[in-house]
């Protein structure tokens, strides 16, 4: 009988010793196994956030926000040296204008209250409450959006934004056409097909969207190069908004766009915000790596304790093995085959233990940061909760990670990962008899026999 048969058939001499440490080696392997699902599946995760949010840059500029400060508009020119920049994938320029009574028909959706009329008296002259000086009442403007891309329009981009009826004009459009929002279109009871003035000029309505709040519901999107020539704003840009490829790509964007730009604009990122849509993932990730480490180093002392107190019992068995001639390296392999005969049948068990535990686990650990993470949010103090970015520098805002579902996780447990759990386990064997195999070479059989 050669020394790996010998060790497998050891393994069961004692049947409640073998059962007791393949349960407690299943129950470490399995959890080895379910957190490295989790943290595949969290990786996976993070790489697809990664590329989705937090990767816009919005340039504006410089000193000017929507219709507050002041500076000079950005030109094609600028867009052009935008796209230049490495990593950058995409760039949408808008420009941004208030369209009023002296410039269109259309009647704001918004009804001014407090907040408006004071608007009013502060920029417009008006007077106490709100009164116009020709006694009229104070009205809002019209916010109006400009842009060659409709579709990633700050206002129409939202996973919440339906178009309700009509469409969206094609992109590099310079047709004199407008998508509005409901609330506008309902105000001034016009719909696809219908038209308004603007700038002098009659705009077909060819969508109507519904963005989910009242302000941006009150919106008009049109053509760039339609808004730069009815405005007698040839070439102006307010606001461009420069996608890049990943986070992790993003400081280097916005240094250069700033090396680019100069000093005429304001280059700001959501990589803050993204960051702290991440920091619940990044928790996961670290929590399910640390308990893996954990897993497997209680699988090795569990073998290593278990082989130690084996050879301990063997000690006569083990001299008389090399009085008959047998050596250390093929008694070191009968109990190492031994070990990994334990740590292959509790491999077994731990594989359908992480099967069946993977994903439970995985969207315990999800749940239980997501609602941490969502009550961090709700109890934290000024300028501690979620950070909110203005977009386009128009006054339109959304929070940039709005659109990430952390439950969203998918954990999926395939073949190579179980091939490392096996691995794993093969691994936590020969670690765990490694030391046992160091003292079977110190038993003299000469002292064993006079001792026993």
């Amino acid at each position: 009988m050669n020394s790996l048969t010998r060790g497998i058939r050891n393994t069961f001499r004692n049947s409640i010793r073998t059962v007791s440490i393949v349960l407690i080696l299943g129950l470490s392997i399995g959890l080895s196994l379910s957190m490295l699902v989790a943290r595949q599946a969290v990786e996976n995760k993070i790489s697809t956030v990664k590329s989705t949010i937090g990767t816009s840059i919005t340039v504006s500029p410089a000193g000017a926000r929507g219709f507050d400060g002041g500076g000079e508009p950005l030109t094609q020119a600028d867009l052009d040296k935008a796209k230049s920049v490495a990593h950058v994938t995409s760039v949408s320029g808008t420009l941004q204008d208030r369209l009023s009574s002296d410039n269109t028909n259309l009647q704001s959706a918004i009804d001014p209250g407090t907040l408006g009329r004071r608007f009013g008296r502060s920029n417009s002259g008006f007077g106490a409450g709100g009164q116009a000086p020709n006694g009229g009442t104070f009205k809002l403007p019209v916010m109006l959006i400009g842009t060659d891309d409709p579709a990633s329009a700050q206002v129409l981009s939202g996973s919440s934004v339906k178009l309700t009826s009509g469409t969206l004009y094609a992109a590099g459009s310079s047709d004199k056409v407008a998508v509005i929002g409901k609330e506008l279109a309902t105000k001034n009871n016009l719909s696809v097909g219908s038209t308004f003035t603007a700038y002098a000029s009659t705009i077909t309505v060819v969508g109507i969207y519904d963005a989910g709040n009242t302000f941006s519901n009150g919106t008009v999107v049109m053509p760039l190069k339609t808004v730069q020539t009815l405005s007698s704003q040839a070439n102006a840009i307010t606001s461009a908004i420069i996608k890049v490829d990943s986070i992790d790509t993003i400081d280097g964007a916005v240094n250069n766009l700033k090396t680019q730009l100069g000093s005429k604009a304001d280059v700001v990122s959501q990589k803050d915000t993204a960051t702290q849509a991440l920091a619940p993932l990044q928790n996961i990730k670290n929590v399910s790596l640390f308990s893996l480490i954990g897993a497997m180093v209680a699988g090795a002392i569990i073998i290593l304790l278990t082989m130690v107190m084996i050879v301990r019992e063997r000690r006569r068995e083990i001299g008389v093995l090399k009085a008959i001639g047998a050596s250390n390296v093929k008694i070191m392999w009968q109990f190492m085959a031994e070990a990994v005969s334990f740590t292959v049948i509790g491999a077994v068990l731990g594989i359908a233990i992480g099967l069946a535990g993977g994903k439970p686990i995985t969207n315990m650990l999800v749940t239980n940061s997501s609602n941490a993470s969502s009550a961090v949010s709700q109890t934290a103090g000024p300028g501690q909760g979620p950070v909110t970015a203005q977009a386009g520098g128009g006054g339109l805002f959304r929070r940039a990670a709005s659109n990430l579902n952390l439950k969203d996780v998918h954990a999926v447990i395939s073949w190579h990962l179980l091939l490392y759990g096996f691995a794993a386990a093969v691994l936590i064997a020969l670690v765990g008899s490694a030391v046992p195999s160091l003292l079977i070479a110190k038993i003299r059989p000469a002292e064993v026999m006079r001792t026993e």
